[in-house]
């Protein structure tokens, strides 16, 4: 089991985690220390216990939010998918856009059988 030396808050910790998850664990640690710092800035040193609780306490603030955020959209995204599409939520093409195109192919065959008629002689 590989033991890793993480910095939270400026104080080491010797900590162990399974093979493979060692970025995890660092990756972890870096968003610890990030909540650590600003609490020693504002109120000093502060004891080990103290200064992990409070960073925790943030993450966790921070987590809930996340979850709350993702619940609402989560339930925009099955009210969205639940409703029925309706045609408005339909792109209209316009009539005279289907003609213009009806056109075009006409004329792309036109001209495709005249090539295909030079193409034998």
């Amino acid at each position: 089991m590989p033991d890793l030396e993480v910095t939270i808050g400026g104080r080491p910790f010797q900590v162990s985690c399974q093979p493979g998850e060692e970025h995890f664990l660092r990756s972890a640690a870096a968003m610890l220390d990030a909540e650590a710092a600003p609490l020693i800035a504002q109120m000093g040193r502060l004891p080990e216990a103290k200064m992990l609780l409070m960073a925790g306490l943030l993450l966790a603030d921070k987590t809930a939010a996340l979850e709350d955020e993702l619940r609402s959209v989560r339930a925009r995204i099955a009210d969205l998918e639940a409703r029925p599409i309706t045609t408005r939520d339909v792109a209209v093409i316009p009539p005279q856009i289907s003609e213009t195109l009806a056109e075009i192919a006409a004329r792309a065959e036109a001209m495709a059988a005249r090539i295909e008629e030079k193409a034998r002689a």
